[in-house]
């Protein structure tokens, strides 16, 4: 049955489905071999692994009266479980009980009855592209190192899928009407105190899917880190990259507030759209290029043609068509053209014509 798994996922993960579908027909098939009453899928930003989009099934579904508690404590507490530690680890996969776990003993337990969570990062190549917990109750038998085991060989097949679905293209249309940065203000309560115009729709277009009903827990995530970086237990703030309904690259980012009054706690998440600087990276990571082949899509991108290429990195110009061909068939392009509109300017098109400003970004931005 394992093996079948494995082939199954790895059809799908190589078929170019959106995200949705992808975790949808993947997950069916793990549940032949890990039996589950609910799960949950995330997806994160490979360079900070901060929490971008959850996805539910079973009975997990339309449960999302306590994400902003999982947010807080997923990402402001330490717990060598945490999907952060294990992308830590050799082995991507881990059982996890209520016995060795705060967050399954006085959360998951008491809230939704599950006694037993088998936890995975999807990572290939050092890169973790998300994770998923699956989840069981007092009725069925806990999580076993076998199950552990299957799930830790399915961890880079899921991590293709996901890379995968990340640079689908979204539903066309223009963008949302909301430009400029969104502000909102969470007190030390973990109450949303004020927000800036706009801000309601920015959360709304975080929404991906129907399995992603509510961007909670998102924001929690980077509430919950921001407070860790203010107790000195992070080195930088919180901050992340995602794509929206609209299509649109996000980027989310979280700062703690000076404390009032002697009472600290607050914390202004910021929600603006991401500048080409801050997408190329992610895009060209997500295409599991080699090496040589970001050399070489780097040298594309400055508009260094390919006689060029082949003198800074000292090879053949048929080296270098080798090298695009290969970037090309990985991108889902044909030219060099299609291979620049694929990286910087997927999420642009609809504005192309608008007026530009003095700052050479789209005006009213």
């Amino acid at each position: 049955m394992a093996q079948r798994v494995l082939r199954d996922v790895e059809v799908v993960a190589r078929a170019g489905l959106d995200l949705d579908t992808f975790m949808e027909e993947a997950l069916a098939s793990v549940a032949r071999a890990v039996p589950h009453v609910g799960a949950c899928l995330a997806t994160v930003d490979p360079s900070t692994l901060l929490l971008t989009g959850t996805h539910k099934y079973g009975d997990l579904r339309g449960r999302d009266e306590h994400d902003l508690e999982w947010g807080l404590i997923e990402y402001g507490t330490a717990e060598p479980s945490s999907f952060a530690e294990l992308a830590r680890r050799d082995e991507p996969a881990l059982a996890v009980r209520p016995d060795s776990s705060a967050r399954v003993a006085d959360f998951m337990e008491p809230y939704f009855g599950y006694t037993d969570e088998l936890r995975v990062v999807f990572r290939d190549r050092g890169t973790v592209w998300g994770g998923a917990a699956l989840f069981r109750d007092e009725t069925d038998d806990g999580f076993d190192d076998g199950d552990a085991a299957l799930l830790a060989a399915l961890s880079p097949l899921m991590s293709v899928g996901m890379r995968a679905g990340l640079l689908t293209r979204m539903a066309a249309g223009l963008p949302p009407a909301t430009t400029g940065p969104a502000v909102i203000i969470v007190d030390a309560d973990d109450t949303v105190q004020q927000m800036s115009a706009g801000a309601e729709d920015r959360l709304a277009d975080l929404v991906g899917s129907a399995a992603m009903a509510d961007p909670v827990s998102v924001v929690a995530a980077l509430v919950g880190a921001a407070r860790r970086f203010a107790r000195g237990e992070a080195a930088t703030p919180p901050r992340c990259r995602m794509r929206s309904r609209s299509g649109m690259w996000l980027v989310l980012h979280a700062t703690p507030l000076s404390p009032r009054d002697g009472r600290g706690g607050d914390v202004v998440v910021t929600i603006d759209e991401a500048r080409p600087p801050e997408i190329v990276p992610l895009v060209v990571a997500a295409f599991d290029l080699t090496p040589r082949e970001r050399d070489v899509t780097q040298l594309v991108l400055q508009g260094v043609d390919t006689k060029e290429i082949a003198a800074t990195i000292h090879v053949s110009t048929y080296t270098v068509q080798d090298h695009l061909k290969s970037v090309f068939d990985k991108a889902g392009v044909r030219s060099r053209r299609e291979l620049i509109a694929r990286i910087y300017f997927d999420q642009y098109v609809p504005r192309m014509g608008t007026e530009v400003g003095p700052t050479g970004w789209f005006a009213g931005v």
